[in-house]
């Protein structure tokens, strides 16, 4: 894949979860919520502030936790596989 994010965006694999509840209750897959965690596939160069470059925070390869609605995120698909293009102040955490 030839993809590389502009400016403060990164790009995320979802990492899917578990369908069985701590319980064993199967939750079928049309009542799941979409995971919120996710797998850094690729990241830009960093956004600009006060004429510099700030410095990205997350890295390719880092399992990362963002947040469910975020306002920045975009469901796209690269090469027949669905990614979320999603900036880093989205991101909650690395796991």
């Amino acid at each position: 894949m030839k993809f590389k994010p502009l400016h403060n965006y990164v790009l995320l694999a979802r990492i899917e979860e578990e369908n069985k509840t701590a319980g064993g209750i199967i939750i079928p897959d049309n009542a799941k919520e979409k995971p919120s965690r996710g797998r850094v596939i690729a990241v830009g160069d960093g956004a600009f502030e006060h004429g510099a470059r700030m410095p990205m925070t997350v890295q390719v390869g880092d399992t990362v936790l963002f947040a469910k609605w975020a306002s920045s995120a975009n469901e796209v698909k690269i090469d027949g596989k669905d990614y979320v293009l999603i900036r880093e102040s989205d991101i909650l955490g690395i796991l």
